[in-house]
């Protein structure tokens, strides 16, 4: 509770000089109308909440976003090149590289890593055991998973520091350099989803906030689905923050990008990421806390699995003596 009031504090202690929604006539009056705004990052931050706010916050302030996708990486990198204003991510930054070294990060929303398939995929419910060995190649046919008697086909995003890829890779093997042996590779997670959308044997993960606006079927994880409720209450594993990048040394657009943070973290900017199925940050302030924890949970899952294959395996040696 002491870490969740620290975090709260520091963010509206960080943006509460940089107007929010509920600003004056006189304040809207001197916003620099006119003034656009370069943003690039990952899809999915872009679907989770961008858009809207981006449309909501020139209503209000005059000032135009240019919305750019890309990925996570240059949702940080191309922040860090000067080469945009402001940028998103859905992964934290990446320790010890200079691509990344000085870019500022605000959560702003709470994402959580979906299974995606076909929408007439018979299959419903996947353990946390399964996309392991999914992603390891163990598993290959839909029958193992309670499908059909098909070859899976598994898609995955090129490279390794991906917001999906990543974070994937930290939550369920603790191992960031983790290999996946999938059937297709694409280089962002919009054609990853499409792709899902139109292949009948095909599985997924993409972060909730852009799988859910494709037509495909979200599978439970652990026989929690992944909806709201239990991303906010942290009951659905594998969740992350959404982030909104920026530099702070001698950028002359930091006034106004602390501005739309603040726009972001606001009442009304809850309000606008709420309407889009998403958690705001600060409505789910308690999952900040609960990540080591939800890590703890998958390393026990992992053990248990573990030990459980181990006894069998003693079974079987001590059955043929």
């Amino acid at each position: 509770m002491k870490h969740t009031l620290i975090v709260l504090f520091g963010l509206l202690l960080t943006f509460s000089g940089a107007g929010t929604a509920e600003s004056t006539p006189d304040e809207r009056k001197d916003s620099a109308a006119g003034k656009t705004l370069h943003w690039a990052g990952c899809g999915i931050t872009k679907k989770a909440f961008m858009k809207e706010l981006a449309v909501a916050y020139e209503k209000i302030y005059g000032v135009h976003f240019v919305l750019e996708g890309g990925g996570a990486t240059k949702g940080i990198r191309r922040v860090k090149d000067r080469n945009v204003n402001i940028g998103g991510s859905c992964r934290p930054k990446i320790a010890g590289a200079p691509e990344e070294r000085f870019v500022r990060m605000t959560p702003v929303a709470w994402d959580a890593l979906v299974v995606m398939v076909h929408k007439d995929n018979p299959v419903s419910n996947i353990s946390l055991r399964q996309v392991k060995e999914l992603y390891e190649g163990k598993i290959t046919n839909w029958k193992e998973l309670g499908g059909n008697d098909a070859p899976i086909e598994l898609l995955i995003r090129k490279g390794k520091i991906s917001g999906v890829g990543l974070t994937l890779r930290q939550l369920v093997w603790g191992n960031p350099d983790q290999e996946f042996k999938g059937s297709a590779e694409y280089p962002s997670s919009g054609p990853l989803e499409k792709a899902v959308v139109e292949n009948p044997n095909a599985i997924g993960i993409s972060g909730i906030s852009s799988a859910s606006k494709r037509d495909v079927k979200l599978l439970a994880l652990e026989g929690k689905i992944p909806n709201y409720e239990n991303i906010k209450a942290g009951h659905y594993l594998l969740y992350r923050p959404l982030y909104i990048t920026y530099m702070s040394r001698n950028n002359p657009q930091l006034k106004e990008i602390k501005r739309f943070i603040s726009f972001a973290l606001s009442k009304k900017g809850r309000e606008i990421i709420r309407s889009q199925g998403v958690v705001p940050y600060l409505d789910g302030i308690d999952l900040s806390s609960k990540l080591k924890a939800q890590r703890k949970t998958v390393r026990d899952m992992q053990e248990q699995h573990m030990r459980k294959k181990e006894t069998e395996k003693k079974t079987q040696e001590n059955a043929k003596k």
